[in-house]
């Protein structure tokens, strides 16, 4: 069962927002269980431990490959082959190198992404929806001969085919585009101004690193507040809930009156309640 759980997960069905919020759900491992847990497969082979690396790093791979989505692709396609690159990550990984298994396994799950995008990006160009593909076959068929079609030519077959004027002429403009390299030549990277796929295909402006560490950051500040709130009475993790912690926040006026007392009385079991919060965070 677990072992089905695991493939499910790997593999995104079904909604893509669904499956996004099921890996954020995950556990994140510490530095220290993930060591652990790397030392396990790297020494012994551990196959269970290599499973929990992989799926309490899932929410990564979905990151990174959201920067894709502008290729047409689907996006869980993206996702399933950055989970292969994930997997490649963690049987290669060495817990004695000294660094996090997300800044190693970053250059995997990439890798893998831009080869699925090299496999298939001139494919999807042409036609991404059914619409699109019957339009592009049945264009081809009626196209009877080389060169463009004339403007009384556009409206013919767009009347024949039950589509708009507009739409004739982006599919005949997607049938008569060049494929393009992905990569320039050892020749046209020595000329100023060249460009290609390759140069703009990553966002340069996600950090999966600087992700990482915020979101370590934000479930340690969590869990250090809620043991905190546990060495408070009830009282006063009641007043600093509600004073702080909810979106509706209550006044002192409010408190006073829910308890009896005046708010003045609040104000100052709030403020020894933030006290002892702080030190005990600290």
């Amino acid at each position: 069962m677990e072992q089905t759980n695991v493939s499910m997960a790997l593999v995104p069905q079904g909604s893509i927002e669904a499956y996004i919020q099921s890996v954020n759900q995950i556990e994140m491992l510490s530095a220290e269980r993930e060591k652990e847990l790397a030392t396990r497969l790297f020494e012994d082979g551990d196959l269970t431990a290599a499973r929990e690396l992989v799926m309490s790093h899932l929410r990564f791979v979905a990151h990174v490959a959201k920067n894709y989505s502008g290729y047409g692709l689907p996006t869980a396609d993206l996702i399933q082959e950055g989970n292969v690159g994930l997997m490649k990550a963690v049987k290669r990984f060495d817990p004695n190198v000294g660094v996090r298994l997300v800044s190693f396994a970053v250059h995997w799950i990439k890798a893998e992404i831009h080869e699925y995008v090299l496999r298939n990006w001139r494919v999807v160009k042409i036609a991404t929806t059914k619409a699109q593909r019957k339009l592009f076959f049945n264009l081809r068929k009626s196209k009877k001969r080389l060169g463009w079609f004339k403007s009384e030519e556009v409206d013919m077959v767009a009347q024949e085919l039950g589509v708009t004027a507009k739409d004739v002429l982006e599919m005949e403009s997607r049938m008569a585009a060049q494929d393009q390299a992905f990569d320039l030549s050892a020749d046209d990277e020595e000329r100023e101004g060249q460009f290609a796929p390759v140069h703009y295909l990553e966002d340069k402006s996600s950090d999966v690193a600087e992700y990482v560490e915020k979101e370590n950051w934000e479930v340690n500040a969590a869990n250090r507040l809620r043991s905190a709130l546990a060495t408070l009475d009830e009282r006063s993790t009641h007043i600093v809930q509600r004073r702080w912690l909810d979106e509706d926040k209550a006044t002192l006026q409010e408190l006073a009156d829910q308890y009896q007392v005046s708010a003045e009385r609040i104000r100052q079991l709030e403020k020894n309640a933030m006290k002892k919060l702080k030190s005990a965070m600290a």
